[in-house]
């Protein structure tokens, strides 16, 4: 029996009739018109002379039909790699480079820039899809037929791609196969009781995990439906809550909300689930919902790597600070960062999680994936965190430096070459800062050459160019000199504890 994610969504479908994705602009697609269209685009994959295994690069802006290229790539058997909007020419050819995709589908305006990166680097063929159903794909997909059997796959085939910081700078790609979509998806629709009565509100990005396989990949399974809002508005907020039953968000959504007069008891007391992921929910924040809204946000914890980890129960104690319990089914451990001795309860060490969730690797890096797996088969996340005495789990720090702002992931390395290569710099450090709306703020610690004269002003413009808008720093400061150990190494715990009010 084929182990096709898109096959196990399409058995479990309650009614075809019932929407599945609709916008705030009244468009809709059944779950009948999602595998019609599915099967076109599969076709016109096909062709191209896409097969199992090959990669299909995806930078376009949100919308329904991006969401159900994704159904036809897993139904093609084909491996998914959603690209950030926000990524630069130069980014893109870093990552086109280096998955080597048969397609790459881009939005119409960016064709012209793209394809010649993407022909140099043997991209059989670039497409393009717009959000009302405009571009090259979805012009060849009306002509398709929308008869299309899904490729029987193993359960350790790929199914998606999906790139993440490297420890020096360097983008990898984690490689999540249909077992692990299908696994997590599975464990989340039962922990979090999603039933085809529920109405998700989505106004995350899609080209990250919680957008996309957390969000999406439930909603699929249990036959639920989403209102798909193409950004964070407060204002779409209140009136598409209106009709929904769970808010899937990061932490910002909540403090922004939390700003807004409309929001209440009343205004919320149909609502069964309020999520939070993908940065720290502030306990502060957690706390104010509550007092607010009488909902208790449900934390969880999860990881490109990995997808979901662990989550505070649908029935049980929300605990403030807390990424709740292991999910079923999910090992997560505590050790000794260096040795990896497990740790009793109530003590700081590295997480680490064995699981059906977690990943295969990391694409064409198999000493680095070798270097991430204990022995015994647990993952190494990079975090530290503790787990207490009522087995729930705390994340105290990262022993990676990574940035995560807005729910997005900034590795420091990557931004602090930008600004090295400027003249008139002599280096630079780059951490995160608390941000009551962020998270944490990207920020850059600047030390200029003798005689050099650059301000704030010109070193962001010499950014802006290069990085996405999101890894750009929210400030520049000027020092005379980086706080280093013995071994010559940046204190960048010295930097933030020097400026952890800055953003107050």
């Amino acid at each position: 029996m084929s182990q096709n994610f898109f096959s196990l969504i399409r058995s479990g479908t309650t009614d075809n009739d019932r929407i599945f994705i609709r916008t705030t602009d009244g468009r809709s697609y059944t779950y009948q018109e999602a595998w019609d269209l599915s099967a076109q685009l599969a076709n016109v994959l096909g062709s191209k002379g896409v097969v199992i295994g090959d990669r299909v690069a995806v930078q376009v802006d949100k919308s329904p039909e991006a969401i159900i290229l994704y159904l036809a790539c897993l139904r093609a058997g084909a491996v998914y790699l959603p690209l950030n909007t926000a990524y630069t020419l130069a980014e893109l050819e870093y990552f086109i480079g280096d998955a080597k995709p048969h397609v790459v589908v881009c939005t119409p305006d960016k064709y012209d820039a793209i394809e010649p990166i993407a022909s140099t680097l043997g991209v059989f063929s670039t497409l393009t899809l717009g959000t009302r159903k405009d571009g090259t794909l979805a012009a060849e997909a009306a002509m398709a037929s929308n008869s299309y059997d899904p490729v029987f796959v193993e359960p350790s085939d790929l199914a998606a791609i999906l790139y993440t910081s490297g420890t020096t700078g360097r983008s990898k790609g984690a490689m999540l196969t249909h077992a692990n979509l299908a696994s997590n998806a599975r464990t989340l629709v039962e922990y979090w009781q999603f039933t085809d009565r529920d109405v998700l509100l989505h106004a995350l990005p899609i080209f990250h995990t919680h957008g996309l396989f957390v969000a999406t990949n439930v909603v699929l399974l249990s036959s639920a439906s989403m209102c798909f809002l193409s950004k964070f508005d407060p204002k779409l907020i209140r009136h598409e809550m209106q009709s929904a039953t769970v808010m899937m968000g990061v932490p910002t959504f909540y403090s922004r909300l939390l700003k807004e007069e409309w929001l209440n008891r009343d205004s919320t007391d149909h609502m069964r689930l309020f999520i939070s992921g993908s940065a720290p929910l502030l306990a502060d924040t957690h706390r104010a919902w509550t007092d607010t809204t009488g909902h208790h946000i449900l934390e969880r914890y999860g990881m490109t790597e990995t997808n979901m980890i662990t989550s505070n129960p649908y029935d049980g104690e929300r605990v403030p600070g807390s990424v709740g319990l292991p999910l079923p089914g999910i090992n997560v451990r505590i050790t000794e960062p260096e040795g990896g001795k497990p740790l009793p309860a109530n003590t700081p060490g590295m997480i680490e999680v064995k699981g059906p969730n977690v990943f295969k690797g990391y694409w064409r890096m198999p000493e680095k994936t070798q270097s991430e797996f204990r022995t015994d088969g647990y993952f190494i996340t990079g975090d530290i965190g503790y787990i207490d005495d009522d087995g729930y789990v705390f994340i105290s720090g990262r022993s990676k430096d990574l940035v995560i702002t807005g729910g997005y992931n900034v590795y420091p390395k990557e931004v602090e070459s930008e600004i090295d290569s400027i003249e008139g710099v002599e280096e630079s450090a780059v951490v995160g800062l608390p941000h009551s709306d962020f998270g944490e703020a990207v920020t850059a610690v600047v030390i200029l050459k003798d005689g050099a004269t650059l301000t704030e002003a010109e070193i962001l413009s010499r950014l802006d160019p290069v990085l996405a808008k999101y890894k750009l720093p929210k400030r520049v400061l000027f020092e005379p000199a980086l706080p280093r150990n013995t071994m010559g190494k940046v204190l960048k715990s010295e930097l933030r504890k020097r400026h952890e009010g800055l953003y107050k």
